[in-house]
């Protein structure tokens, strides 16, 4: 700072002799009165040193609103990136949850598929079964025969194929077909007494009822 700045002492703009008046221009960059700094007149020239930034003022760019293009690109394509993960995300659950879908429907198809393979079958043999127990029933199964009975039944058993009816049951018509029906002074509650044919059920499903004859009270 110049010893006018700091003395204020006005720079005479003409200096003369005479009549002639004097004319001070004060050119002091810092006011007196105030001791704020003076703004350039218009079509003045202004310092180089008015130029600099004041220290203090902090960055310029502090003042925009927006960010430098180069990181506003770079948030875009995150943001973009986002986006298109969560919509991969989104289709991939979608699919699982179509093939979870897709599987359990298989497996019930299936099962149910192997039930009804297994129900044909026990339908075809069902006078044969019924023949067999006709002859156990009479004693005249013996030998290579009651072999070949005890086998099959085994693999009846292996497919959850299981017979029931016996005398002695409490009579159910939902698993019972009763052919004869006789009543008993005695009798507490209606019971099979006689077997004609016995029951058949894979499972829960019941492919024949038992064909029985039954005694209850009077």
């Amino acid at each position: 700072m110049t010893s006018d700045e700091t003395q204020g002492t006005p720079e005479p703009e003409n200096s003369g002799s005479g009549d002639t008046p004097f004319h001070f221009t004060d050119k002091r960059k810092v006011d007196p009165t105030t001791g704020h700094k003076r703004e350039v007149p218009d079509g003045g020239t202004p310092d180089p040193d008015d130029a600099a930034v004041a220290p203090g003022e902090g960055d310029p760019l502090e003042a925009l609103d927006f960010a430098p293009e180069g990181e506003a690109a770079e948030d875009s394509e995150v943001m973009q990136a986002k986006a298109e993960a969560a919509e991969h995300l989104d289709a991939l659950q979608r699919e699982r949850a179509s093939f979870t879908n897709f599987r359990n429907r298989a497996r019930r198809d299936q099962e149910a598929a192997r039930t009804q393979g297994t129900q044909d079958v026990l339908t075809a043999l069902l006078p044969v079964l019924d023949d067999i127990e006709r002859a156990k029933a009479h004693a005249e199964l013996s030998g290579p025969m009651a072999a070949i009975a005890e086998k099959l039944d085994a693999s009846l058993t292996k497919f959850g194929v299981e017979r029931f009816g016996a005398v002695g049951e409490e009579f159910d018509p939902t698993v019972h077909e009763a052919l004869m029906h006789n009543t008993d002074a005695e009798a507490e509650s209606t019971t099979v007494n006689l077997v004609v044919e016995p029951g058949y059920r894979i499972g829960e499903k019941v492919v024949r009822a038992a064909r029985v004859g039954v005694v209850g009270p009077e």
